[in-house]
């Protein structure tokens, strides 16, 4: 009696593509040889089981003839044991934490380079200059793009060719020989190091690496509002990839100095006003210090300690929005001291 490898898989008969793939990983993590609940016997026959039901063609034959229908061999697809056994990576994923990884696998083509490498660096700025914006000029030391190889590194001159050991591709093939059997991998060349070009002088700046380390200036906008310990993020002006790989960012982390004379409260600004008793009493208009510079307010008769005056618009620019806060002045009114009899007598008599 032949094989039913729709049971095996533990499918039915019209299971779509899809639920052939999402058995076949199921069945294959737990009996995968390598586990606790391995068994190699099982695990062969699920894999020949999977490689006939997802071939269109096979199935097609099997669900006409059985498990013989090739003369005995199911699909002729090396299932006579562990030997060559043909496995689809992709259909197995990443169930194993990297199944190709295990058996070398990395994927075809060419090697990518290394991304270059994020980097951060911090930036003084006054409370003004956090309020309205303002723009600086930072150095820096950073691998860059080699100015003399231009990043290929080769030395200028030198004549680059494509690399004979894996004609231009990066990788090389090779067999190699596992718990299950024989199967072909690829790696990275050895001779270009999955660059698929080689050349016979490396640049003597970079030494072959397409990067050099550099003092390099940069112009940094910043933007009006920001607050202290905030970051801005400048893509791809990191450290410069190998080989032409993209660059890594920068992060800039500002420092914002105090300021004697204000307090931040998000996109408002406090400061503190002191007045005499007479202002209090009589009311006034005076002078307060602003980011915008000295702004006249007005203190109205019988103004109390303690009051909260609101300027709008005299606060923080609004981070990538419109407007600005307010400033908040908050009034202290200065009791008079050692005052004279003369003083005191008209303070009684007034009654306050």
């Amino acid at each position: 009696m032949g094989k039913d490898y729709y049971k095996i898989l533990g499918v039915e008969k019209n299971a779509n593509a899809d639920e052939l793939k999402k058995a076949f990983r199921k069945k294959a993590h737990e009996y995968h040889p390598d586990k606790k609940t391995g068994d190699e016997a099982k695990f062969k026959e699920i894999n020949e089981a999977y490689q006939v039901l997802s071939d269109p063609k096979k199935r097609s034959q099997y669900d006409q003839f059985g498990s013989n229908f090739q003369n005995g061999q199911a699909g002729g697809a090396g299932f006579g044991g562990f030997d060559g056994m043909n496995i689809n990576m992709d259909d197995l994923g990443d169930m194993f934490g990297g199944f190709g990884d295990i058996f070398g696998f990395g994927g075809g083509g060419r090697s990518r380079s290394k991304r270059g490498a994020d980097i951060e660096t911090n930036i003084n700025i006054n409370f003004n200059e956090a309020v309205f914006g303002t723009e600086k000029e930072i150095s820096i030391r950073k691998k860059t793009k080699c100015d003399r190889c231009d990043g290929v590194g080769a030395e200028p001159g030198t004549d680059v060719k494509t690399c004979t050991t894996c004609n231009g591709a990066g990788r090389v093939s090779r067999v190699q020989q596992t718990i299950l059997g024989s199967i072909q991998t690829q790696t990275t060349c050895p001779a270009c190091h999955g660059e698929g070009k080689e050349f016979s002088n490396k640049c003597t700046k970079c030494s072959g690496h397409g990067i050099s380390l550099e003092n390099v200036k940069l112009k940094i906008k910043i933007p009006a509002g920001i607050d202290n310990g905030e970051a801005l993020r400048m893509p791809a002006n990191g450290e410069a990839g190998e080989k032409g790989a993209p660059a890594g960012d920068l992060y800039i982390r500002v420092n914002v100095e105090p300021d004697k004379r204000f307090v931040r409260d998000g996109v408002d600004i406090v400061s503190k006003l002191n007045i005499s008793f007479t202002q209090a009493v009589l009311g006034d208009k005076i002078n307060v210090e602003t980011v915008d510079g000295p702004v006249k307010l007005k203190i109205p008769e019988g103004t109390q300690t303690g009051t909260i005056f609101k300027m709008r618009g005299r606060g923080v620019s609004k981070l990538n929005g419109r407007g600005r806060g307010d400033h908040l002045v908050h009034v202290n009114i200065l009791t008079p001291k050692n005052l004279d009899k003369k003083t005191k007598k008209a303070l009684q008599d007034l009654n306050i």
